[in-house]
């Protein structure tokens, strides 16, 4: 919408939709203490430049003082003569002051730039207030998109513009259909000083009741279908009034609530230069803008930058004009052309993020590990740029390996969190003994493996023990890494003289497992003794391995009743402790009176009669097998 200032600068009185009146503020005795205009931002339209700007906001003493009227006059009125007169223009939005300049008087009408700067989403007002007995003619205007809207304001009709001139424009939606529009005009000052009326959809032409002299006068209309649309409110200034300008109130109503209709708009003289244009940028250290960022206008001179929650000013420069850069959230600047900017940053941090394979003692970095944080997903090790606060990190899965969920990482402004992913590798240990029964003395061999599916690779030593008994020419250890695929291994051969169990121990983990080989029957002796004439006796001895050193079995067969026999069985000597017999169990025929004792390497027996006797005890001893069969004999 291209809206015109009629007879601006003295220039002829346009047609009746050339322009919207310019607007006024009243200093004293006005039923309205400010003018209120709204302007709203969407979220398509938030960053987009307002273009705010007004013109003749200053009290024009040229205009028309102690009752003379000059050239080119706009609508300023001063009652007292040499008294002050100034008007203040004050911008606000959800964030508080934007904007706020007052302006006092001059002899010249000129054309100022109220806010230049882009605005977050949101609903911000103008608000326009004077000081001092008169009042103020000026006019205001938006870039587009922007309008400015208000349900309440005040317009100068002047004696010079006799001709139709636009004040205002209200929608009516079809929601309004069946409810009551006001429209209320205050102090015209009767219908000899001017008319005005409203221009329904359709170019129908409804008058409005003019009101009197300090007086309001209220239309209403209840609203019917083909009233939907645009409404346009004029007034003309007639030939019989008896005033320079006359400053006229209009109000909106809907069911007697505040609506609000679109006002302002104007297009300066030709050849006039704006007097103060401020151009301010807010940026990022790369010069890209800052989303949602501003500025506030204080004065004639202090600028600072209205920054996102939590952005911090960086620098402020003077791109053009002249002024002080006070610190790097404020320039006190010459009006005149100028232009600003201001560098932010966002607040922000680090989260470093890495990754460890806890692994017995030892903690080895991981790198390559995926893992998740503030929606991106990258590798370890990993510095990521952060605004402030506690992000949970997601760490992925790694084969052979478990992990707990971490603690999320707290970043600071201008701090560095850091996170580390523990992965807690697991590992199996195997020893395979094969042979595992072997003869006396035989030479089996030991396979000692360690493995994971964890892909990286671990270092590790392998290490066997092995018992009494055992021996080996090769050597016990072996150093090594492993990982997934690629096991570890120690095989070694080892001579196996008595049953017993190696161990495999898994360093640095101390993970330890055992394998075990047993030992075929050591062997066995006998002997026979023959008395001439007499009698006949045999025994035999059979040594075998059991869970407990060894088992001997004396196996005694005797023709004869003989008192007093005595059975030499010698036991294994050397070692580093005594041989020991366990107890003696015998099995033989029920009438004999065997009644068997141990003394030294002899046992004794009582009395038996013919038959076979069989003696068994278990053999405790650290010798190995090759050495546990001693060779026994018999006497009676």
């Amino acid at each position: 919408m291209v809206l015109t200032l009629a007879a601006l600068g003295g220039a002829p009185a346009l047609a009746q939709t050339g322009g919207i009146l310019p607007l006024v503020s009243v200093g004293e005795k006005w039923p309205q203490p400010q003018e209120t205009y709204l302007i709203r931002v969407s979220p398509p339209d938030a960053g987009k430049p307002l273009g705010l700007e007004v013109y003749s906001p200053t009290f024009n003493l040229a205009d028309y003082v102690d009752g003379r009227r000059g050239a080119g006059y706009f609508g300023d009125e001063l009652y007292k003569k040499n008294e002050p007169f100034e008007t203040t223009f004050t911008l606000s939005g959800p964030g508080g002051l934007i904007a706020e300049r007052r302006f006092s008087t001059n002899r010249e009408h000129t054309w100022e730039s109220l806010f230049a700067g882009g605005l977050p989403a949101g609903t911000y007002t103008l608000k326009v207030t004077s000081r001092g007995d008169g009042k103020n003619a000026f006019a205001l205007r938006t870039a587009a998109p922007f309008t400015l809207e208000t349900s309440d304001f005040s317009v100068n009709a002047r004696d010079t513009e006799q001709t139709p001139l636009l004040a205002a424009r209200l929608n009516v939606p079809a929601e309004w259909v069946g409810k009551t529009l006001s429209v209320q005009n205050y102090d015209v000052d009767g219908p000899q000083e001017a008319e005005t009326w409203v221009v329904q959809p359709g170019g129908k032409r409804v008058n409005l009741t003019t009101s009197g002299d300090g007086q309001t006068a209220t239309d209403r209309f209840t609203l019917t279908p083909d009233q939907v649309g645009e409404w346009q409110v004029f007034i003309r200034v007639l030939p019989t009034t008896r005033q320079y300008s006359n400053a006229i109130r209009y109000s909106f109503r809907l069911n007697d609530q505040p609506v609000t209709a679109r006002v302002g708009g104007f297009t300066p003289p030709e050849g006039l230069k704006m007097a103060n244009q401020l151009l301010v940028d807010v940026v990022d250290p790369q010069g890209r803008p800052v989303p949602g960022a501003s500025y506030t206008l204080v004065g004639d001179s202090v600028v600072r930058p209205a920054l996102p929650a939590g952005y911090l000013p960086v620098s402020a420069a003077i791109v053009a004009g002249s002024g002080n850069i006070v610190s790097p959230g404020e320039i006190r600047y010459q009006p005149g052309y100028t232009k600003l900017r201001f560098v932010a940053r966002p607040p922000e941090g680090q989260l470093v993020v890495d990754a460890v394979a806890v692994y017995g003692d030892q903690r080895l970095p991981l790198p390559g590990v995926p893992f998740e944080v503030a929606g991106r997903t990258l590798t370890t090790p990993a510095t990521v740029a952060l605004p402030p606060g506690d992000y949970p990190v997601t760490p992925s899965t790694v084969p052979g390996s478990t992990f707990t969920p971490p603690v999320p990482g707290h970043v600071s402004d201008a701090g560095t969190g850091k996170v580390t992913l523990e992965y807690r590798v697991q590992t199996e240990l195997t020893l395979v003994t094969a042979p595992d029964i072997v003869n006396a003395c035989d030479v089996t061999q030991l396979t000692a493996t360690a493995r994971t599916e964890f892909p990286h690779r671990l270092p590790a030593r392998l290490k066997l023990n092995l018992p009494a008994g055992w021996s080996s020419d090769y050597p016990l250890e072996q150093p090594g890494e492993f990982s997934s695929g690629a096991p570890l291994r120690l095989k070694v051969p080892v001579r196996v003289c008595r049953s017993d169990t190696a161990e495999a121990v898994l360093a640095p983990l101390d993970l330890r497992t055992t394998g075990q080989a047993r030992v075929r029957n050591p062997g066995g002796a006998n002997v026979t003794r023959t008395v001439q004439g007499g009698a006949r006796a045999t025994l035999s001895k059979n040594v075998e391995p059991s869970a407990q050193g060894y088992t001997v079995t004396l196996t005694f067969t005797v023709d004869s009743t003989l008192e007093n026999v005595r059975l030499l069985d010698p036991l294994p000597s050397g070692g580093s402790a005594s041989a020991v017999r366990g107890p003696l169990n015998v099995q033989g025929p029920s009438l004999a009176g065997v009644n068997p004792r141990a003394d030294g390497d002899t046992i004794v027996l009582t009395r038996v009669i013919p038959g076979t006797y069989t003696l068994t005890y278990t053999l405790l001893t650290d010798q190995p097998a090759d050495r546990v069969v001693t060779t026994p004999d018999l006497d009676w």
